[in-house]
């Protein structure tokens, strides 16, 4: 028996799932605050050359000397000796060559209207040190990759629960210590860590929550967390227009983690992962927890460690098997799935974070993009769902990805005085990226067998890190050749929507179990006529597995049931329509 009937013994989706879904889903409604953060506490404001004498000078004496000092549109220089011919009306140079110029000496004058203060007015992350600003990004980038290598291995060994309790710490710490960074090196160390610590959330609460969860719920329950993020994108923009100072800002979205930690304590241990590490006994009582919550008092007490190993043995039986990350280019289908899906992640996450990572681009209401660029994700998640559902995988992620391409590739014919049009094909395009990443995730659970399932997963989520890695330094490409960011994230989804063209189709199909399933199963696809020709006689194996003779002893139902499925598989393999077929 599956330990999904052993769910259902202790009360299915009861009170005990409802509460641990909220209490996991409150820290997710906090994470677009931190993966987002530096839309505002790194926003560039107005800027220019700061002149030593402004302290002393009037309001009109500035303006005039600004004029003989600071060349007009330029952010970055000022005049080496001051040009008193510009406050000449009609005036001209007088050699009618430019004027020299130099970079500025005494620091810069910010415009502080909409941010008072942000770590580019802190240090002076401006004109030749602007690029230190995607640097950040991609180094907090950096940290979630490495925090979902790190905790995600290190979760099977200590725990899905407290693996989790201290990534709320570490998150909590980290985020608080980036607040008081007294220096750019050590903000950037703090948000290093901070990111390792939300890749670590994020993996153990997903699988804390979907090992208590009933089959029939899991679904339901990943959409359902996933929309708390896409509505903390909305919190962000209203806590970082109450919070306009980057420091009290950050310290504000790292606060709540520290609440998260110490009501983790309450949280459950996955009962599947203490019987795989050898803790039955633990793992009985924690069954028994759940079932008095649910009201199912009685059906815990009758619970028994026979009962429970009876119960995990299909469990148990898969984990003895061994899989590496070999496994994933070994064979030819799973090596094709492989393959095609790094592109798929990689670009997604590498548009999306483009995109969404450059609110300043489109010369609007921060604020206001914020909020729109949250609210989209609401429908086109409902749509990819439907589509998914009644159309079939292969073609929402074709047609997500492609979308996303072409609307994000259009904005550079678009000119910027069209700044609702913009907005709008970008909406678009953030739009689809969300859907194609509520596609890809389901996706690619469906494409892998269960005996490498997590490894294919642990290879997308590591191509998507890589994805947000790069985003932010292709915007240091926008510096020489403004259209270039924009050809690049357009391009991206195009061409991964042509090589998704190459996946095979899951909908309506069983989840395979093993490799050699997903290689018999998806090797016919190629020729789906074939799959459908029937042979009018059942043909016999030239060589048909031979029973057991006496001397071998009576067979048990188990070893029975094993030969029927070797000769399921073997017919299959002769052009047989299978089950899920």
């Amino acid at each position: 028996m599956a330990f999904a009937n052993l769910l259902e013994l202790v009360g299915g989706m009861g009170r005990f799932q409802v509460v641990s879904v909220l209490l996991l889903s409150l820290p997710i409604l906090m994470m677009a605050s931190h993966n987002l953060l530096q839309n505002f506490t790194a926003a560039t404001s107005p800027h220019r050359c700061l002149l030593a004498w402004e302290a002393n000078a009037t309001g009109s004496e500035v303006q005039d000397l600004l004029k003989v000092w600071v060349p007009r549109g330029d952010r970055c220089r000022r005049f080496v000796s001051p040009q008193w011919w510009l406050l000449e009306p009609n005036a001209s140079a007088p050699n009618g060559s430019a004027p020299a110029t130099e970079p500025c000496r005494d620091g810069w004058a910010y415009d502080r209207s909409v941010f008072t203060s942000t770590i580019i007015t802190e240090w002076d992350l401006v004109c030749s040190s602007r690029g230190l600003k995607e640097l950040a990004q991609s180094l907090y980038m950096a940290g979630v990759l490495l925090g979902g290598i790190v905790f995600g291995g290190l979760s099977d060994r200590f725990g899905r629960r407290s693996l989790l309790t201290w990534c709320y710490l570490q998150l909590g710490a980290m985020g608080t210590f980036s607040s008081f960074s007294p220096t750019f090196t050590t903000y950037c160390l703090f948000r290093f860590l901070t990111g390792m610590a939300f890749s670590g959330i994020v993996l153990n609460s997903v699988s804390l929550s979907l090992e208590w969860m009933p089959t029939r719920t899991r679904a339901l329950v990943g959409t359902f967390m996933g929309y708390w993020y896409t509505v903390g994108q909305f919190l962000l923009a209203g806590i970082a227009y109450a919070v306009p100072d980057w420091r009290r800002l950050q310290l504000t979205v790292s606060l709540p983690f520290f609440c998260f930690f110490i009501y983790s304590w309450w949280l459950t241990e996955s009962a599947r992962w203490l019987v795989m590490a050898g803790k039955s006994q633990q793992a009985l009582r924690e069954l028994q927890k759940v079932a008095r919550i649910n009201g199912k008092k009685e059906e815990g007490r009758k619970l028994d460690l026979d009962a429970l190993k009876s119960h995990m043995e299909k469990e148990m039986a898969s984990s003895g098997s061994h899989h590496t990350v070999l496994d994933l280019v070994r064979t030819p289908v799973v090596r094709r799935i492989s393959c095609c899906l790094s592109v798929v992640w990689f670009s997604t996450s590498f548009a999306y974070y483009g995109l969404a990572m450059d609110l300043q681009t489109f010369d609007a209401n921060i604020y206001v993009i914020q909020l729109i660029f949250g609210a989209v994700d609401i429908p086109a998640k409902l749509i990819s769902i439907i589509t998914i559902t009644f159309v079939g995988r292969r073609f929402t992620q074709i047609v997500t990805l492609t979308v996303a391409g072409v609307a994000i590739l259009a904005n550079i014919l678009v000119p910027r005085d069209l700044q609702l049009l913009r907005t709008a094909m970008a909406v678009l395009g953030k739009g689809c990226l969300a859907a194609s990443f509520n596609c890809v995730i389901l996706y690619t659970g469906e494409l892998y067998p269960t005996v490498i399932r997590q490894t294919g997963l642990g290879l997308g989520n590591t191509m998507a890190r890589l994805g947000s890695i790069v985003a932010p330094l292709v915007k240091m490409a926008g510096e020489a050749f403004p259209t270039a960011p924009f050809v690049i994230y357009g391009a991206a989804p195009v061409a991964s929507g042509l090589v998704a063209v190459f996946l095979p189709e899951t909908r309506e199909k069983a989840l395979p179990e093993t490799v050699e399933e997903v290689e018999g199963r998806f090797h016919f696809q190629r020729d789906e006529a074939q799959e459908l020709q029937v042979p009018l006689q059942p043909q016999s194996p030239p060589n048909p597995p031979c029973p057991p003779h006496s001397l071998d002893g009576p067979r048990s139902p188990r070893e029975k049931e094993k030969e029927q499925q070797k000769n399921q598989e073997w017919a299959w393999g002769l052009g047989a329509p299978s089950p899920s077929s």
